[in-house]
């Protein structure tokens, strides 16, 4: 299955920006939705009902980097399609709770767009999950491309070059907005400019600076007045 889907508002060939910014790309979760105390209530939820163990978040969080399919068939390989399709009925249930962007998203994505600046995103998750995410937050309508992981790992660096060919866009055009210390990692060697989100709750601060961004933004207020700024690279 391609793994860049093009969702919405694709790209005509007609839009102008003088901005030294050309396309921004984002994580999911922990960066446009306050999605990953979700997403480890419904592994913990999952792992109880297939393994009957009690795992915590620092456990969960560790297993991240393959998609949901990746780790099931990791941890349950000759059950991992029934602990997937559980996992994705509690997700789309729970996630009502969570389908709303980080105060100030929408605006951001709104400036951006009004820039013509190209939006795409880079995550981990599986397509599934993430078809969830965007219909329940209503953030498709802003991204002209998505791109999901991999069972076999995350590897943004890979996918980020993707999307720039798929742009015809040169990386000092680009910048990755990331919540983990690995997406920052990734960005800076594809080569983009890399912007840590630390305004999620989950954010781990100190390790995102030890990575040292390009840009790291407490709040998304920041990033928005970045944009304001004429988002120099």
């Amino acid at each position: 299955m391609e793994k860049i889907a093009i969702l919405s508002n694709e790209y005509d060939g007609g839009w102008e920006n003088d901005m030294d910014l050309k396309g921004v790309i984002f994580d999911l979760d922990g960066t446009l939705l306050d999605s990953l105390p979700v997403c480890y209530s419904c592994f913990r939820n999952t792992l109880k009902h297939y393994v009957d163990r009690d795992f915590s978040d620092s456990e969960i969080r560790a297993m991240f980097g393959p998609s949901e399919e990746g780790i099931f068939k990791k941890l349950l390989p000759d059950s991992w399609e029934d602990c997937l399709r559980f996992y994705l009925e509690q997700y789309d249930k729970a996630h009502s709770e969570y389908d709303r962007p980080f105060p100030g998203i929408k605006d951001a994505l709104e400036l951006l767009r009004e820039r013509k600046v190209r939006l795409a995103i880079v995550s981990g998750k599986g397509p599934k999950s993430m078809e969830i995410s965007l219909r329940h937050s209503g953030l498709g309508k802003f991204f002209e491309v998505v791109v999901t992981g991999s069972e076999h790992g995350a590897n943004k660096i890979y996918d980020t070059n993707q999307v720039l060919k798929r742009w015809g866009l040169s990386p000092d055009s680009v910048a990755y907005v990331g919540d983990m210390a690995y997406d920052i990692s990734a960005a800076k060697e594809a080569g983009v400019f890399a912007i840590a989100a630390a305004w999620a709750g989950t954010a781990e601060f100190e390790k995102l600076k030890a990575m040292k961004p390009s840009l790291i933004c407490p709040d998304v207020e920041t990033l928005i007045e970045w944009i304001k700024e004429g988002g120099n690279l």
